[in-house]
């Protein structure tokens, strides 16, 4: 018999009326973490990242698309129209049953289905309510209709204007969709935080966050040096910035007076630390192109990124290489941290890899992932066990496709 291993939020119970990755992405944390995380998708199309490529084909013959996959490990599918009448009933009654309601529809949308935190909370005075949006629920947002996907939020942040080269096109999410990541990690904190309100004070309340909000947080360096005077695309005094070695790049932060003496004995270059260009950090940035990057390259370029790296962090420089996939995928880091979870795929013998929990604690082991669900997989089991609903009355919901 296989031990049941218990989270640190075992207990936790969520509803997650989600799509994509906004919220999925916190659920899939929460759930990783103990929590039983429900999922409500359309009984047609499902979450709509069921949709999205590349896709894989699943047990039961439909394409589940990678922004499905990456994002609902340990899930339950409950497949509900909340658009027909009976269906909205369904989730009413559900909602006394469950901690959280999250959701990360169109601000309005919730509210018009009768389904918005204002008409569930008189069934549920506990109940924690989370909206993801692109500008918000609970302030007024001269973009509030707008739709958002995380590279709007993005850009409306400040990444992409802040390093962007005169003439060039910004370049649009340069690594996947940290607006739905970061929001998802907002998200989270809230949605913990009212939790613990609630076992204060027995009151739950409505936790919202606009994804633009959270990519102002996490650019936060943009507007804090303007404030500070900064203006244009100036660069950060000293050393920020990539070098190539003999296989790819590497990049190096010494933005210290003391880095950069430690840098330049370390690249064989103690010269410069008696040269009056390099008295300031200033200099260090104003002699980058002429005089910087080549002596380094010089010293790099019979070194692999990972060997001059290693080099350098020797000699207590922070320096990182910059990985390709391959070179993630092979690092012995990842690989002890358990980062990448290998989750066998019904189509190919080879396995799809999502990522794993950045999470360590000392005193609660790791859960085994399992796969996601089957759209509607799980909607007999929920509406029986949670409404006590019979095979007859399960039926008649089908027969109005209701339920899947």
């Amino acid at each position: 018999m296989t031990e049941t291993v218990e989270g640190p939020l075992t207990g936790v119970r969520i509803l997650a009326i989600e799509q994509m990755q906004a919220l999925p992405f916190a659920t899939q944390l929460l759930a990783r973490m103990g929590a039983e995380v429900v999922k409500i998708e359309h009984p047609v199309t499902g979450d709509s990242g069921r949709g999205a490529l590349p896709a894989v084909k699943d047990v039961d013959g439909r394409s589940v698309g990678a922004t499905y996959l990456r994002n609902n490990l340990d899930k339950q599918s409950v497949a509900i129209d909340m658009k027909a009448p009976e269906g909205r009933e369904l989730i009413r009654k559900l909602v006394p049953r469950f901690d959280v309601v999250g959701e990360n529809f169109k601000p309005g949308t919730m509210d018009r289905m009768g389904l918005g935190y204002k008409d569930l909370a008189p069934l549920h005075p506990g109940l924690v309510y989370v909206s993801v949006s692109g500008f918000g629920n609970l302030l007024p947002s001269p973009y509030g209709s707008w739709p958002a996907y995380a590279p709007i939020a993005e850009a409306m942040g400040g990444f992409y204007e802040y390093r962007r080269e005169e003439g060039t096109p910004p370049a649009v999410s340069p690594a996947g969709a940290l607006g739905d990541i970061g929001s998802s990690l907002f998200a989270a904190i809230g949605l913990l935080a009212a939790l613990r309100q609630r076992d204060r004070t027995g009151k739950g309340q409505h936790v919202d966050v606009a994804m633009f909000d959270a990519m102002v947080a996490m650019a936060d360096i943009v507007p804090h040096f303007w404030s500070m005077g900064v203006r244009g695309k100036r660069r950060t005094p000293g050393i920020f910035d990539g070098f190539r070695a003999m296989d790819g790049y590497f990049v190096v932060q010494a933005v210290r007076d003391h880095q950069l003496q430690q840098f330049a004995r370390a690249v064989g270059h103690a010269e410069w630390l008696e040269d009056e260009r390099f008295k300031t950090r200033d200099g260090w940035r104003e002699q980058m192109d002429t005089v910087v990057r080549p002596g380094v390259e010089a010293w790099a370029a019979d070194k692999t990124k990972l060997e001059a790296t290693t080099a350098l962090a020797e000699q207590g420089i922070a320096a990182g290489p910059c990985f390709t996939t391959e070179d993630l995928v092979a690092d012995p880091h990842v690989a002890s941290h358990d980062m990448l979870l290998r989750i066998p795929r019904p189509d190919s013998d080879e396995p799809m890899l999502v990522v794993g929990n950045p999470i360590k604690m000392s005193g609660t082991p790791e859960r085994p992932p399992h796969r996601w669900p089957m759209l509607g997989e799980h909607t007999d089991k929920v509406l029986r066990t949670e409404l006590g609903l019979s095979d007859d009355d399960l039926k008649a919901l089908r027969a109005k496709k209701v339920v899947l």
